[in-house]
């Protein structure tokens, strides 16, 4: 009589059942108590897939007048090994839906049947027309997010809601193409009972159930856009900079508008000049050329990634994305190293994201660790900063004594600084200085003018590089240095500023 032996995968998704009804049982059913165990565990926490697999089994051996037995230890350390030695022992076929378990077994010896699940949707056929990610969850119809990172909208692509048989039987389609091209195109990131991480070609899937959430959730990304250096219209002066002078590099703004793109094509970019370019990233799916080696921040030991690259002292680093004071920390001792770093991270705008890492250091040395803010909004740079040490009296502050080291942080674009950080007895300030200076450069303006005005009908002035430049009609002159000329030089002494004053012909 023949004998077929399922394993937990086969009852789970109900292919055994399946299998029994459709007449391709024709024998005894054996089942490893091991299995039983481990259903009635994963059931205690909320995952019932296999006592309805079981359930389900039952009755269609029952209908069919086929045996079912049970043996083996309940407690088992290895439960597919236990099978494997049941199979063994009763000269019976191993029933599975899982492509490792198939291809160890058939390499024992043993007589295998590998049957995958029936599919409840096609994840590659819900990927297009502009389609970023689907979004499945047991009682929701299936959706997607349709657009480009910036500009998106969800979209149900269903009318009917998914049931959990629906999506355990998506989670066993995709877990058996993730095995069948483990080490080419796909790898598992993370697997615990609650969440599992996997990259599958260009597809990056993340399954959750209870009691990690609340039911079985599987979101489904893959990139829509991938980008070049180039295509960010850059001025030479910023490709310069990133090229030869930035190497402490923080990528900020908010989800999903475009950080990762961007350090994407900065990590090519940095590759096809021939630097060693490594990431680090959790999970990995950044597009990224064959030569930048992709490191697992969830797949390292603690202090592996930081002995790593020390060693291998790769000239870029692309850390995708920090969150944790930990991420913080390896970036910061990497950049003492000496590593060029480039950070992506969450901040709702540019001086939110500097104030994280400043947070954790020493203010004075904060332009040692990063250089160059770049802030990324609806997929385009937004804003460049650079930052800069300077001994100064802060804005704010006026006694000469009160002179300190002063972070000042810039605006690439324009060249003038937005904001002060510097520390004051045991705190630390980070001030706006753009209005302030505005401000003040109109009071300033402002009382020149008063002076002029009153004994000038016609003359131009204006405040440049530390200059006042001040241009009178020539028959004026002699009127500007007797009733002018004192004060104003007095209140450009007092204001830091040199005076320029020229003639011009009216008639010109």
């Amino acid at each position: 009589m023949s004998c077929f032996i399922p394993d937990e995968s086969a009852i789970s998704l109900k292919v055994i059942s399946r299998m029994v009804e459709e007449g391709r049982v024709n024998g005894r059913v054996v089942i490893h108590n091991g299995i039983i165990s481990s259903i009635e565990e994963k059931a205690s926490h909320g995952n019932v897939s296999g006592v309805r697999g079981l359930r389900e089994l039952r009755e269609s051996c029952e209908r069919k007048g086929i045996e079912i037995t049970y043996m083996g230890e309940p407690s088992v350390e290895d439960l597919n090994h236990a099978i494997r030695e049941l199979a063994s022992s009763q000269r019976g076929s191993i029933v599975t839906c899982n492509p490792v378990m198939a291809s160890v077994s058939e390499a024992l010896g043993l007589d295998v049947i590998l049957e995958p699940p029936s599919k409840s949707i096609e994840i590659e056929g819900a990927f297009r027309d502009g389609v970023m990610s689907l979004h499945l969850k047991e009682g929701l119809p299936a959706r997607v997010k349709r657009g480009q990172p910036g500009n998106w909208f969800f979209e149900s692509i269903s009318e009917s809601q998914m049931s959990r048989e629906e999506l355990e039987l998506l989670v066993a389609d995709i877990m058996t193409k993730t095995y069948e091209r483990l080490g080419e195109d796909a790898f598992i990131e993370e697997d615990k009972p609650g969440a599992t991480i996997i990259q599958l070609g260009d597809f990056r899937i993340v399954i959750t159930r209870q009691p990690f959430s609340d039911g079985i959730e599987i979101t489904v990304t893959r990139p829509v856009l991938k980008k070049k250096i180039d295509d960010y219209n850059l001025p030479p002066a910023v490709v310069r900079r990133l090229e030869e002078q930035a190497e402490g590099i923080i990528v900020a703004g908010p989800p999903g508008m475009g950080k990762s793109t961007f350090a994407q094509a900065l990590a090519e970019h940095y590759s096809a000049l021939g630097k060693v370019v490594k990431t680090i990233e959790s999970p990995r799916d950044l597009d990224v050329p064959a030569e930048v080696t992709q490191y697992s921040k969830k797949a390292a030991q603690k202090g592996e990634l930081h002995d790593v690259l020390l060693l291998s002292r790769p000239d870029y680093t692309i850390f995708d994305e920090m969150r944790t004071d930990e991420d913080f920390r390896l970036f910061i001792d990497l950049r003492f190293a000496g590593v060029g770093m480039v950070g992506v991270m969450h901040g709702t705008n540019p001086i939110d994201a500097i104030r994280r890492v400043a947070n954790k250091i020493d203010v004075g040395v904060l332009p040692s660790i990063v250089d160059t803010l770049i802030f990324m909004d609806n997929g385009k740079i937004a804003a460049i900063h650079t930052l800069e040490m300077e001994v100064k009296v802060p804005v704010g502050l006026k006694r000469e004594d009160l002179a300190r080291p002063v972070v000042l942080m810039k605006n690439l674009f324009t060249g003038k600084a937005e904001y002060e950080l510097y520390v004051f007895g045991r705190n630390t300030f980070i001030v706006p200085i753009r209005g302030r200076q505005e401000e003040s450069e109109d009071r300033r303006e402002l009382f020149f003018n008063q002076i002029l005005s009153r004994h000038l009908d016609e003359y131009d002035l204006e405040i440049s590089g530390g200059t006042v430049h001040i241009k009178i009609p020539r028959n004026d002159y002699r009127t500007y240095t007797r009733k002018c000329q004192n004060r104003i030089l007095k209140l450009a002494r007092r204001s830091g500023l040199e005076v320029e004053a020229v003639t011009y012909d009216q008639d010109s």
